[in-house]
């Protein structure tokens, strides 16, 4: 039962949330970009330095997920929706961030109301044009830097797969130039593994250009740096033997609360992520 100083409680922005004690921050793109930014890739005294797959990434933009058939469809509850839109090519991806820090150790959850399509370019349902959807954490403490990743693999090479994965391991670090600064690529296509379970078939409407809003929750302690959970509607995940990507800690990034969402495209068409809004919630 909330009680009357839950933040949700009488709040209608909120209330079809369901926040942990504090609001650490909620993201209603109706307002704006809110801080929400390409992610982009470390280099060094050339932009030629940064690894190829991050140089490709894009700035996410506001939408009002506007069709060539229906008009202006709109957000959840509104009119604009945080937008991640990937270049037309099989297997090109993209990604929006939001880089805070967290004053206190403490569990985290993290939740959206999203929408995945490619771009309605054909007379055709689409549905296997996306492969991949998904969030991450790039958390740090002063003993470790830990990079939980969730993803949605809707297809493969053409091949339905509606399955959740998560990663836990990376690409070797790469000097850059003479610096210090060295980088990694964290959401490289190796390595994802099945969550146990976490198969999955989501609402996806008869027409390129319907859209459904779905419910997506993520649970993380950062106390001891461990899954806590995950819902999508209503599949709740078990999050027993769920591992992130962990390395030692890196200098400059102490108290890194950094929160990512990234889509990717099967095929030779734009695969659009939308986000209605994003509330970042904790126990302390």
């Amino acid at each position: 039962m909330r009680s009357d100083s839950h933040p949700a409680h009488g709040d209608p922005r909120l209330s079809r949330f369901d926040p942990m004690e504090r609001v650490i921050y909620f993201d209603d793109f109706d307002q704006g970009m809110n801080g929400w930014t390409c992610l982009v890739g470390n280099y060094q005294d050339s932009l030629d330095t940064m690894t190829t797959s991050y140089a490709r990434h894009t700035q996410p933009m506001l939408s009002q997920i506007t069709h060539w058939d229906s008009g202006t469809h709109g957000s959840f509850d509104g009119t604009y929706a945080l937008k991640i839109a990937t270049r037309p090519v099989a297997g090109e991806r993209n990604t929006a961030i939001k880089r805070v820090t967290f004053r206190k150790a403490s569990r985290i959850r993290v939740e959206t109301y999203f929408a995945c399509k490619p771009e309605a370019n054909e007379l055709k349902l689409s549905d296997k044009d996306v492969r991949t959807f998904g969030v991450l954490f790039d958390l740090q403490d002063r003993q470790q830097r830990v990079m939980p990743h969730l993803r949605y693999l809707n297809t493969l090479n053409g091949e339905r797969r509606h399955q959740w994965q998560f990663k836990q391991r990376t690409t070797p670090f790469r000097a850059i130039g003479g610096s210090e600064i060295v980088t990694h690529d964290h959401l490289s296509p190796e390595d994802w593994e099945d969550v146990p379970g976490g198969h999955q078939n989501l609402c996806y409407n008869e027409i390129p250009t319907k859209i459904n809003w779905h419910y997506l929750r993520f649970d993380f302690d950062l106390v001891n740096m461990c899954w806590l959970g995950f819902q999508c509607n209503d599949l709740v995940m078990d999050p027993s033997g769920l591992e992130s990507i962990k390395m030692p800690a890196m200098a400059n990034l102490d108290c890194m609360l950094n929160l990512a969402f990234f889509c990717e495209s099967d095929t030779a068409k734009r695969t659009f992520f939308y986000l209605d809004s994003v509330l970042l919630s904790g126990d302390f």
